[in-house]
Parts: structure tokens; C-alpha cells; sequence
């Protein structure tokens, strides 16, 4: 069976360095996305260790194609809007509490806006021969070219669309992001400031904020990703703003 609350639940928030020179970094987990038939997506992350400090965030899409993201965090540049807030209309702060219903099961809540939001992730026999291979690859094999490409032909034929694991993010820095494990989301319900989202959907073409492009099926993910340094000092000045301090 399916255990990934035993992983998640506890998963150490850590303050640390990214694994390559000049780069910043994340890692944790979350829904890559899921898209639903009404046309909105919802996305996920919660990331307890990358350089500045541990957050979540909810991220929205409507039907109309704008973007929100909310941050359970110390402050919206050191979460997700560093990259991806150029892209949005609007970013903003909000108290995000994740509870696992069962194994597999997770209950995601907002306050504001309001949001109640439950899912299960479900795998194969396929995934879990995928997951096993990717995880005991070394990072280093995420540089090469030739491996990017597999990835992002298997992404394909597991029918998560068009996916680029590298490129440029909306705030300029270009990134590469890692997903170790995978796991389906086609079960799940949300009501999102009030509006019932419907059931997810697969989608024909991914999903984009800026001109980064997430799963076109629901994807509950765990991994890393790493974004090239893009002003050493302005890091540098925000990792020492956000050290911990007696």
C-alpha cells in the first residue's frame, strides 16, 4: 500500500545550500499540479528545506488563465513568488494547514481566500519501477542534456504533456526542477472561495505560468529543484536577513 504520509508528515525543515556552485534551492514536496475540468488548477508546495527558510504555498489558476499564489511563510520573496511572482496577478499571505485523511489521503485548507481542498495520489507498477531507477540516480545526471530529454520523453508518455524540466522562470533566473518521485492525483475534490472546481481533468497541452509549463494530469510530486544564482549579492544580503538569530 501506499504510504506517503509515514514520508511527508514529518519531512525536517533544514536550512541549507544548494547542491551545485552558484545555484539556490528547494526541496520537499507538493501537487505539481492538478488540473480540473472546470478549468482551474491548483497547484501545491511545501518545501521545509531550501536556503532561507521552510514554507508552503497554494497556487491558482481560473479559467481565464490568471494566476495566484499564496504563501504560508516568513516572506514572498524567499518562497515561490521569487520565480514564478512575476507571472501573477496577484501574490499574497495566508495560513495553509495540510492533514493526511489516510496513507495516501491529504486535506489541504486555506483561510484566505478560503479553500478546502482533498486528494489521493495513487501509483502503478510502472511508477514504482520509475520511482525506484529515479531516485537512485545521481543529481548530476539532472546537467546532462541527453537525460533531460528522456525525462521529458517519459514525461510525455506518462501523459503529463509537453514538460521542460529546465529553463527560464518568470523572474529571470533559470532553474532546473528535479521530481524523484511521482505519483497520479485523480482523485479529488476542492472548493475554492466558494466555487465547487469540479473533477480533474487531463488536459490536451500543459498548463503555463509565464512560460514555465506544469503537468497536463494531476501529479503529486517529491524532489528538489535549483535555480541559478541571479544576483549574488541581493542573495547573499537576503540569506543573512533571514539566519536565524538567538
Amino acid at each position: 500500500m501506499l504510504d506517503l504520509s509515514a514520508t511527508l508528515k514529518d519531512f525536517p525543515a533544514v536550512r541549507g545550500r544548494a547542491p551545485w556552485p552558484g545555484h539556490e534551492y528547494v526541496k520537499g514536496w507538493g501537487v505539481f499540479a492538478l488540473p480540473f475540468g472546470s478549468g482551474h488548477v491548483l497547484a501545491l508546495r511545501v518545501f521545509p528545506e531550501n536556503d532561507f527558510g521552510p514554507y508552503r504555498t497554494l497556487w491558482h489558476r481560473d479559467p481565464g488563465g490568471d494566476w495566484t499564489i499564496d504563501v504560508d511563510g516568513a516572506r514572498l520573496d524567499t518562497a515561490c513568488p521569487r520565480y514564478y511572482g512575476a507571472a501573477c496577478v496577484r501574490t499574497g499571505y495566508a495560513h495553509i494547514e495540510l492533514t493526511w485523511t489516510g496513507p495516501a489521503s491529504l486535506r489541504v485548507t486555506m483561510d484566505s481566500p478560503p479553500l478546502d481542498w482533498t486528494l489521493t495520489a495513487t501509483s502503478t507498477r510502472l511508477l514504482d519501477l520509475l520511482n525506484t531507477v529515479s531516485a537512485a540516480l545521481p543529481l548530476s545526471t539532472w546537467r546532462t542534456p541527453a537525460w533531460l530529454r528522456a525525462r521529458q520523453r517519459l514525461a510525455r508518455a506518462l501523459g503529463m504533456g509537453d514538460l521542460r524540466f529546465h529553463g527560464v522562470m518568470p523572474s529571470g533566473h533559470t532553474g532546473t526542477l528535479m521530481p524523484q518521485r511521482i505519483y497520479f492525483v485523480e482523485t479529488s475534490r476542492a472548493v475554492f472561495d466558494g466555487v465547487d472546481l469540479g473533477r480533474p481533468t487531463h488536459l490536451p497541452d500543459c498548463p503555463r505560468i509565464g512560460a514555465s509549463r506544469l503537468p497536463a494530469r494531476g501529479v503529486l510530486a517529491i524532489g528538489q529543484a535549483v535555480w541559478e544564482v541571479l544576483d549574488p549579492a541581493e542573495y547573499e544580503r537576503t540569506r543573512s536577513e533571514t539566519a536565524l538569530r538567538p
